[in-house]
């Protein structure tokens, strides 16, 4: 009796566990258990400097035809003994607000030096750093990068995540031989498993068949 009590508790733990998601989304860590994921906007490591409004938990969501294709993605990386990192899925609209609101601040440039040296901050949404509506909130993009089994730790790309300028532009040529073609390995490897790139953003990517195109979700993470 005692056993079956606790299986109860157990499973109804591991339900509540995860909130309710709209139709055709998934908690990505059901489709691929040993992602590596780690939601810069959960928290202070990213260009505000703050967590970001809508990101309560390290979850990783997205549509289920995502998922999927990035398992795929990830099992292509095994067989070099390499795998995915993951720094952001699913983007509620209230965070891209939070990014509108922070943007407007202009004297709150604490992370200039780290994320956008060399681009003025009034600048960011002219050079589309930023925008009023992200692709991030329909579910089907991705920001990631490749991580060496070996080391743990990220292949070098020539740039570090959300960093604004051109140094993260995809082609890019001041970059050593090895770090233009680790750039390249992930936009081919990506597009092959049906994923596009944004020039601008190395590590950006959205599925070309996403089956939301036209719909910008604010639900929480969580």
């Amino acid at each position: 009796m005692i056993k079956l009590i606790l299986k109860f508790v157990f499973g109804l733990y591991s339900v509540l566990s995860f909130a309710q998601l709209p139709d055709g989304f998934v908690y990505v860590s059901n489709v691929i258990p040993d992602l590596d994921i780690e939601l810069r906007y959960l928290t202070d490591n990213n260009f505000v400097g703050s967590p970001i409004d809508g990101y309560l938990e390290n979850k990783l969501i997205l549509t289920k035809e995502t998922a999927e294709a990035l398992k795929l993605v990830n099992e292509d990386l095994k067989s070099h003994d390499l795998c995915l990192k993951v720094y952001d899925g699913y983007r509620p609209q209230r965070a891209v607000n939070h990014f509108i609101q922070w943007a407007k601040k202009l004297n709150d440039t604490v992370t200039k030096s780290i994320f956008y040296p060399n681009v003025k901050k009034i600048d960011l949404f002219k050079e589309d750093y930023i925008a009023s509506r992200s692709g991030h909130s329909r579910g089907s993009t991705v920001d990631i990068t490749i991580v060496d089994v070996n080391t743990g730790n990220p292949i070098d790309m020539g740039s570090s995540y959300d960093f604004f300028g051109k140094e993260s532009w995809v082609n890019y040529n001041e970059i050593t031989k090895e770090q233009k073609a680790n750039r390249i390995f992930l936009q081919e490897l990506m597009k092959k498993y049906g994923f596009t790139g944004y020039p601008k953003e190395w590590w950006h990517f959205t599925l070309i068949n996403e089956p939301f195109p036209n719909t910008y979700y604010d639900f929480l993470i969580q």
